[in-house]
């Protein structure tokens, strides 16, 4: 059986690995050629930007120095013009890099989208929601920051860097051999604090983490919190996390603020020696002053791509931390799929087959062991039992969320593992016992098992449940916006829709986990009536916690950690005195009293 490993959050950094670097060009590879035309603006960019020190130099000893206003006038206009080339270069490659970003972004996001709605159940079950999106979301942008602006970035910076030490060396050997003397002091300086920067922010990005954990169980969590009075505590374990985040956010700034001011000193006792060993050869004749203030133009250039190489490096092993938890995703395969050359399945008469099914979500661990059920087709059986049973994980057998472990599920004698999953679930209905429904409005929602139906069709099958009477109690009806996760309505009114989303969808097999668990009495009435006629037409698998349910059941079969302990039907089993009897006495007989 296949295990899928659990995804946590993880670090933010990872070692430079270039196996993972050169796999992530993959997504690079369709825009090469956008690409390339911005190493082309990239190169403009640059060789106008270091012309333009060279301009200046030309100017003060060529042009000013001797007089020569025309000359004057023709290097400016030059140095201008250099300057707006490399602007509309910069605004160019700014440009595309943007769209070549987006849509890379916009590919990794469809293609782990994609896999993820392809994945198992059992992806799903070993991975928390807010590790899986934070992929999709977080590790997504840290990766394509690098593959769209960081590895320019990156020749841009080792563009300016050759380009500026090649002019500075051939200016003058002596003045760059001075100059290169305070650049190990540089970069050593950039990458500690760096580091110690990017510690420090990491920390901050926990700390808010904490922050806004505490507050949307604040929020979310409020009836409970004042149903408790528990305000104050939570008020004061707000405060202490909001503590913790502003002192985390204090370190990080005292990093912040005293790296710059070190650059800058450095920066400045670079440019200071330049200027002392500069202005002595000026003085001595050996040197022109254009050329000396043409140099420290230069050094300038030479000492903030150093800052930057520090900062890319950082992101760089946040990216190489991002790309393995991208494809960590889209490396696991599912262990439920559809088989080389699936069986034609056109329309199914509905039924069913256990054979010798055993299955456990982890080894040594079994939930179900030696199950043999046969199902009629257009019948109705109700599965009971105590909580844990195993009667949610025989609906996913049947389902094929999951393949069993041993033995086959059959339907019309097929072998689900030999069909099409698509095809297959396509005729099957389910109805949980917490429905979910999607944003949108109620008839998005109910036309959502299938899309074509009318809207005559959406509200025939309203009608059918009893839906339609609670529905046109809301001013807009069958549009009435049901918000996130339907949260606008009871659960009683989601089980509704539900149960008409499922009609809808007219399938073979309808499937029901206590689908009327919360709705009233009299709704409970109007849903079972309309259910007989419903059964009537498909086989139905029920999970039975009403005995208004259990009693209509063709067959019942009654559960007990993990094996089918007793089957027949309901008076079949009481008369036996068995674990149906003992469910009954316990659960069902208050129920039919009540009623």
């Amino acid at each position: 059986m296949m295990m899928h490993p659990h995804f946590s959050l993880g670090g933010d950094e990872k070692p430079f690995d270039p196996r993972l670097l050169l796999r992530s060009l993959e997504f690079v590879k369709p825009y090469l050629g956008r690409i390339l035309v911005v190493l082309i603006a990239v190169g403009i960019a640059i060789g106008c930007d270091l012309a333009g020190p060279y301009l200046l130099r030309i100017a003060i000893d060529f042009n000013i120095a001797k007089g020569d206003y025309r000359g004057l006038t023709h290097t400016m206009l030059f140095y201008v013009g250099a300057a707006i080339l490399a602007a509309c270069a910069s605004v160019f490659l700014t440009y595309i890099m943007g769209w070549v970003g987006q849509k890379i972004a916009y590919d990794m996001r469809r293609r782990m989208f994609s896999h993820l709605q392809g994945a198992s159940l059992r992806f799903f079950d070993a991975n928390e929601v807010g590790a899986t999106m934070s992929r999709l979301t977080n590790d997504v942008d840290a990766l394509d920051e690098l593959l769209a602006n960081g590895m320019i970035e990156l020749l841009r910076i080792s563009f300016t860097l050759v380009g500026t030490i090649a002019i500075m060396v051939s200016m003058s050997l002596k003045l760059s051999l001075w100059t290169f003397a305070v650049l190990p002091f540089m970069v050593i300086a950039s990458f500690f604090f760096q580091r110690r920067a990017t510690r420090a922010y990491r920390k901050t990005r926990q700390k808010i983490a904490t922050v806004t954990a505490n507050l949307e169980e604040g929020i979310t969590g409020v009836r409970v919190i004042k149903s408790f009075s528990r305000e104050k505590d939570n008020v004061q374990e707000f405060r202490e996390a909001n503590l913790e985040n502003r002192m985390a956010n204090m370190e990080a700034a005292t990093v912040s603020s005293v790296y710059m001011p070190t650059v800058d000193i450095l920066s400045a006792i670079g440019i200071s020696i330049v200027l002392w060993v500069g202005g002595r050869t000026v003085v001595a004749g050996a040197l022109q002053v254009g050329m000396l203030v043409a140099f420290i133009n230069y050094i300038w250039r030479l000492f903030g791509p150093i800052r930057m190489l520090a900062m890319l490096y950082d992101a760089l092993l946040a990216a190489m931390a991002a790309a393995e938890r991208i494809f960590e995703v889209l490396d696991t395969e599912p262990d439920v799929g559809d088989p080389a050359k699936p069986l034609a399945l056109d329309h199914l008469q509905g039924e069913l087959e256990f054979k010798d099914v055993s299955f456990a979500y982890e080894p040594g661990v079994p939930v179900l062991e030696d199950i043999d059920i046969k199902v009629r087709a257009n019948s109705t059986i109700a599965l009971v039992g105590p909580t844990g049973a195993g009667k949610s994980t025989l609906v996913s057998l049947l389902t094929r969320f999951y393949d069993p472990n041993r033995g086959t599920v059959r339907v019309d004698g097929m072998d689900l593992r030999d069909l099409k999953i698509t095809d297959y679930r396509r005729q099957i209905g389910m109805v949980l016992q917490d429905g979910f429904l999607f944003s949108g409005s109620i008839m998005e929602n109910i036309r959502y098992g299938n899309l074509s139906a009318s809207d005559e069709e959406v509200m025939a099958a309203a009608k059918l449940v009893g839906a339609d009477e609670v529905i046109r109690r809301f001013p807009q009806g069958y549009q009435t916006d049901v918000r996130e996760r339907g949260g606008k309505l009871s659960i009683g009114e989601r089980q509704l829709i539900c149960l008409a989303r499922a009609l809808v969808a007219d399938p073979r097999i309808l499937i029901l986990d206590e689908a009327t668990s919360s709705v009233d009495p009299y709704t409970e009435l109007l849903i079972q009536k309309a259910l007989e006629k419903v059964f009537q037409s498909r086989t139905s698998v029920v999970i039975a916690h009403r005995l208004s349910t259990v009693r209509r059941a063709d067959q019942i079969y009654v559960l007990d950690h993990g094996r089918v302990v007793e089957e027949g039907t309901h008076h079949e089993l009481l008369a036996r005195g068995g674990l149906y009897s003992h469910l009954y006495e316990m659960q069902f007989r208050p129920q039919e009293e009540a009623a």
